[in-house]
């Protein structure tokens, strides 16, 4: 790859980031702060007094473990007794430095928080964590919604955005193209979209979405990748939850993927939850996937051999040009035979208006078939992580299919170690344990 311009550098102080910890991160759709995330009192369980009420604490320990630990998520599962708090304050014992920490308040709620300085390979950190009392500092109104698409902005930039709403294809003659349920615009630290939709050589790519190529259903052809052929298409139903904080935003949507036979019928053959938490780091953006597809009959979806289909990037279009954008793996591939191998992360990287940027996409090991192959085309700023290239397989009713990616947006070109210790985060997270409760 040529570089046309000097290498643009871009990277945020930590210190002067940390400083300015007013800054948050928050989602648009009825954003939740930590006052009001359901809790176990609630959701009407009995409860003793509370953990605040007998002034109890508990010291925590983070191990680094086999690898070094910066900007890294730790997850705390909360005790049962602990359920009821609502607030919490959390600090280093060393230091005596507060922290940020935010509740996910999922089916097994834990608490959220960074490492930010450096966590060495077999260190161990402790922190103080005890129910607080002063309500939260509000979160400043960094996002917006326009009717049609939520976004998700970090410390004042723009990450991502979300279309809920069915978005018309270019030319309205062939409106079998629209399409909604998809993330466009990912946006690079610079705040340069770095993705592409409805690109001219592609109509049915969609800058993140999540298609099969090639699968049968009830005995017909099912295709909702490739929407000219009028058997299938992928629809946004519903939000399930939205919220925001000082560490993470997380969102959860609904989708069905619509079948439609010979006659223009349409039937829902899959549920899609997508489940997604964007952290509050600067230096590049940084979130989570979680894609979860069921059966909605009684019958199953059938996926056949196919060496596309999955989850899959478009980049921006000025990386239709070879010689501006390239491929990484994490086996030292690219676009020259990277293709139908099995890496553990992808970056597609080039120059958008003199800058350099890349979006790596990691798999987690928990994957089926990990590692996972992927389509990497060697002509255009496209790739996918393709199971079905390994053979047919049948999401089966009760048989969820589950798959979990991290996105890691960032500045500059790929650095093969700092994407493998983002790597090891995913796939192996830091280890907490209770030290003692005090």
């Amino acid at each position: 790859m040529t570089n046309r311009r000097d290498e643009t550098t871009f990277r945020t102080s930590r210190r002067e980031f940390l400083k300015s910890s007013t800054t948050a991160i928050g989602a648009l759709a009825g954003a939740r702060t930590l006052a009001s995330i359901p809790t176990a009192a609630t959701r009407g369980q009995e409860s003793s007094r509370s953990v605040a009420e007998k002034g109890r604490s508990l010291i925590i320990e983070v191990e680094a473990g086999e690898y070094d630990r910066q900007d890294s998520p730790v997850f705390f599962p909360l005790p049962e007794s602990w359920l009821e708090e609502q607030r919490f304050t959390l600090k280093r014992t060393d230091t005596g430095e507060s922290l940020d920490a935010q509740i996910d308040s999922g089916s097994s709620p834990r608490l959220v928080w960074l490492i930010r300085d450096v966590l060495k390979v077999g260190q161990t950190r402790r922190y103080a964590l005890a129910p607080a009392v002063a309500p939260p500092s509000p979160l400043p109104a960094v996002t917006s919604d326009d009717g049609r698409t939520l976004g998700v902005s970090v410390a004042g930039r723009p990450a991502l955005r979300y279309n809920y709403a069915i978005v018309p294809a270019p030319d309205p003659q062939h409106s079998v193209f629209e399409r909604s349920g998809y993330i466009f615009p990912l946006f690079n630290p610079f705040g340069q979209a770095v993705t592409d939709d409805f690109p001219p050589d592609h109509l049915h790519q969609h800058s993140v979405w999540f298609a099969w190529s090639k699968a049968t259903f009830e005995g017909h052809e099912f295709n909702c990748w490739e929407l000219s052929e009028r058997k299938g298409t992928v629809e946004h139903e519903r939000f399930e939850e939205s919220g925001g904080g000082a560490v993470f935003a997380h969102f959860t949507f609904l989708l069905r993927h619509v079948a439609f036979d010979a006659l223009g019928g349409r039937k829902t053959a899959l549920h899609e939850v997508w489940k997604l938490f964007v952290y509050n780091l600067t230096d590049a953006f940084v979130f989570d996937m979680e894609l979860t597809q069921s059966c909605a009959t009684q019958n199953p979806v059938q996926v056949l051999e196919n060496s596309y289909g999955g989850l899959a990037i478009r980049g921006h279009r000025n990386w239709f040009d070879v010689r501006n954008s390239e491929y990484l793996t994490s086996e030292g591939k690219t676009r020259k035979d990277g293709n139908q191998t099995r890496p553990r992360w992808v970056d597609l990287y080039g120059w958008v208006d003199g800058k350099l940027s890349g979006i790596s996409v990691l798999s987690h090991p928990g994957n089926f078939r990990f590692p996972q192959p992927v389509r990497l085309h060697p002509e255009k700023p496209y790739f996918c992580f393709a199971p079905p290239a390994l053979g047919p397989f049948s999401v089966e009713v009760g048989k969820p299919y589950r798959s979990r990616y991290r996105f890691y947006v960032h500045a500059g070109r790929p650095d093969p170690r700092t994407l493998d210790g983002v790597w090891c985060d995913f796939a192996h997270p830091a280890q907490c344990r209770i030290v003692k409760e005090v």
